[in-house]
């Protein structure tokens, strides 16, 4: 493109050419309008309802709500995340089309809280799940720190270079680490005798050690 062939554009309307690149042009399409998918399992996910109101009028920043995963590009999880339902809300997040971003809203998404405490059934932070873009922090987050956190990720969206990558989760079921009286039975099964030949079981004169519980 030459200045001879664009010299009356050049004249009239130089104010209103704007030049740029195709990442600041896909990143300010993103922030423009995003679509988020509301995932609320307790008291944090009120505080967030709020926000629909008069008050703060949730639509200025030009939020959608969207009901199925195919459709949403950010997930807000507010809540305690179980172990039951993390292969669940992983599920949701790999269905979510790039680029996607997460928000960890409460003390519970993202550390577990008093929940986690010496517990087998909970999850200690999302992150251990998929990777979060913002942390929210509190019990319970104000409306105005709700609205901070979407701040921030428009902040965040608009100074990514290239971030069309899909990331792969797995998860394995371990078995629990925690040892005590009430899995002694499960962690310990004494050797039954009747597989046992004779001759084999009168050849040990060993004693057998007992079992210690360790606490």
């Amino acid at each position: 493109m030459s200045l001879i062939e664009f010299s009356l554009l050049d004249q009239t309307s130089s104010n209103s050419v704007i030049s740029t690149t195709p990442n600041n042009l896909l990143n300010w399409s993103r922030l423009s309008g995003l679509w988020p998918l509301l995932y609320g399992t307790s008291c944090c996910f009120i505080e967030f309802a709020s926000l629909k109101g008069s008050r703060f009028d949730f639509d200025l920043y030009e939020l959608v709500p969207r009901s199925s995963p195919r459709q949403a590009d950010l997930i807000l999880t507010a809540g305690m995340v179980t172990m039951k339902m993390a292969p669940s809300l992983v599920r949701l997040y790999e269905q979510m089309p790039e680029p996607k971003y997460v928000i960890a809203m409460g003390a519970c998404t993202i550390t577990g809280r008093m929940f986690s405490m010496d517990s087998y059934s909970t999850v200690r932070g999302v992150d251990k799940l998929f990777p979060v873009d913002v942390y929210l922090p509190g019990c319970l987050p104000k409306p105005e720190a709700v609205i901070d956190a979407f701040t921030k990720l428009h902040k965040k969206i608009a100074q990514n270079k290239n971030r069309c990558f899909t990331t792969r989760h797995k998860l394995y079921v371990r078995r629990s680490i925690h040892i005590g009286t009430y899995e002694q039975e499960l962690l310990y099964q004494s050797p039954s005798t009747l597989h046992i030949s004779s001759e084999t079981f009168f050849k040990s004169k060993s004693p057998v050690s007992s079992y210690k519980l360790v606490n």
